[in-house]
């Protein structure tokens, strides 16, 4: 008699959950993509629900799971790969997305935020966009109305112009296009805001900006879960948010807002990065810990994330941001480079799953 006859549902799951998706520290169970389990006489059938056109990585992912069960004496399996429904299944207490709207011509919209100010949100979320710059066609806004900082990162001090049906034209450097409210607002004008004025202005960004075509819109967010947050979750509809934290303690538990914030509206957090993790020295490479803690792991395990990516700190980061030339951009041999092409290169596997 086969073996299959005598496996139960329970004892198949527990195989698949040892089963990574490809490029990914987590499991196809946890990652929700197994749908269904079918026992038959002599086969098991395992429908998978997965949004990838990626064939080679499919391929890939049903024999690593086929060679698994073979190496435990069953060599009846069978795995069906279907795409998911249009409308997405809504969780209990998530609220009604049906206002959230996507902007035409972009494909995704990823959000970069954190809890708190001081981690580098702002250094991680331009170099996250000039890695996938190198392959896909890429723009940022920058929402932090009370202090942008995209005119300085990138080093661009002139105004937008704007179209015929008055609306704005990103300025474009390093082959993305840029958008903040640094650019137009003046030098000299402090932006102290009401709520309201700041989520009518957020709104605006979204409807009254000629993006054009793009891959990928990354989205700096101010720290916190404040007035521009609440309208963005509310109003527009994100491929998914990925939250950056420091290790320390105290930023794990601003993070921790954030992340819960997306949760309830229906916006998946994608992953989570460590900024700062060690001090890189630039002249032997030796790397020291500077702040205590895990964070970046301690909260993607409790969010059920990948660990997007672990940043050393280095003065040429600094340095960069000084200058306004992109550090991914301007020391393309580093380790920190590296790692930041593998922190976009998971951020385009879970946008296009």
């Amino acid at each position: 008699m086969e073996k299959t006859s005598q496996m139960t549902q329970e004892e198949i799951q527990a195989i698949l959950k040892e089963i990574k998706y490809p490029g990914f520290n987590r499991d196809i169970v946890s990652f929700g993509m197994v749908k269904n389990i079918s026992l038959n006489e002599n086969t098991v059938d395992i429908s998978l629900q997965i949004n990838s056109e990626n064939t080679n990585l499919l391929n890939q992912l049903s024999s690593q799971i086929k060679n698994k069960f073979k190496s435990l004496g069953e060599n009846n399996v069978n795995i069906i790969i279907q795409k998911p429904p249009n409308e997405p299944v809504q969780s209990a207490g998530q609220q009604n997305p049906v206002n959230q709207q996507s902007i035409p011509g972009i494909k995704h919209i990823i959000a970069v935020a954190s809890g708190k100010g001081g981690v580098g949100k702002s250094t991680v979320s331009i170099n996250i966009a000039a890695a996938l710059s190198k392959n896909y066609k890429v723009g940022v806004l920058d929402l932090d109305i009370y202090g942008p900082s995209l005119p300085m990162l990138v080093d661009l001090h002139r105004q937008p112009e704007m179209t015929a049906e008055k609306k704005l034209v990103p300025l474009e450097k390093f082959n993305m296009r840029l958008m903040s409210f640094g650019f137009i607002n003046s030098d000299d004008a402090p932006a102290v805001w009401r709520g309201p004025m700041v989520s009518r202005m957020t709104q605006q960004f979204f409807e009254d900006v000629e993006w054009g075509k793009l891959d990928y819109l990354i989205l700096d967010l101010p720290p916190g879960t404040g007035d521009i947050q609440l309208t963005l979750v509310q109003k527009l509809a994100l491929t998914g948010a990925v939250m950056v934290t420091t290790p320390q303690e105290l930023a794990l538990l601003d993070v921790k807002k954030g992340a819960d914030m997306f949760g309830k509206v229906n916006t998946p957090v994608m992953g989570v990065i460590e900024n700062m993790t060690h001090f890189l020295c630039p002249h032997c490479n030796e790397s020291s810990r500077i702040f205590p803690g895990n964070g970046g792991e301690e909260e993607s395990k409790r969010l059920e994330v990948p660990l997007l990516g672990q940043i050393y700190l280095s003065p040429e980061i600094a340095q960069s941001a000084d200058r306004g030339n992109p550090y991914v951009l301007n020391c393309k041999d580093s380790p920190i480079t590296a790692e930041y092409m593998k922190i976009a290169n998971h951020i385009v596997e879970l946008a296009e799953n």
